[in-house]
């Protein structure tokens, strides 16, 4: 097992050195989205309109975090169950998509496409939310405010802790 040190531009290049199991410490900007983003996203996908950021090169974490606290960046923002979303996922990542962040194992279907977009499934550790939570530097709003939670968000990362859940090989720390 390999440690790395990874900005969310260098995921893609990263990609085919990494193998499951691989601890990485990610820094950069990376998206909050869940169910009921990724359902609306995926209606602007089918008509053809303008989504609230590229999903070539991005990296996406299933998370819904709480509110903010005074004087912090974020509240607690621990991953949610990443196979709610794998009905989209295939598509997101056949458009250009680099990386999930989540917990728990995914669909082969999913799995398939990463290997076919040479792309990675990352899992952060669940119930960690209020750590996790300090490796995040900043958290905006830009998209599908009226979800609350569940909003889309752009976060920072600063040497957020994950583990390797799928690489790009087919290897994986799950039964798939």
């Amino acid at each position: 097992m390999a440690e790395y040190k990874i900005k969310t531009n260098e995921i893609k290049e990263f990609a085919e050195k990494l193998c499951a199991g691989d601890t990485v410490l990610l820094s950069g900007t990376v998206y909050t989205s869940r169910d009921a983003a990724h359902k609306r996203i995926k209606a602007l996908i089918d008509k053809g309109e303008k989504l609230p950021y590229d999903l070539n090169g991005a990296s996406i974490y299933y998370a819904g975090p709480t509110p903010t606290p005074e004087g912090l960046a974020i509240g607690s923002c621990g991953p949610t169950t990443s196979s709610r979303m794998d009905k989209f996922a295939p598509e997101f990542l056949d458009l250009g998509l680099a990386a999930m962040i989540g917990k728990g194992p995914r669909s082969k279907e999913v799995a398939d496409a990463i290997i076919r977009n040479g792309a990675v499934y990352f899992c952060a550790i669940g119930g960690a939310g209020a750590v996790a939570s300090k490796c995040i530097t900043s958290c905006e709003v830009i998209a599908f405010e009226d979800l609350g939670c569940e909003s889309v968000k752009r976060l920072e990362f600063e040497d957020f802790p994950l583990i390797v859940g799928i690489d790009c090989h087919g290897n994986s720390l799950f039964n798939v």
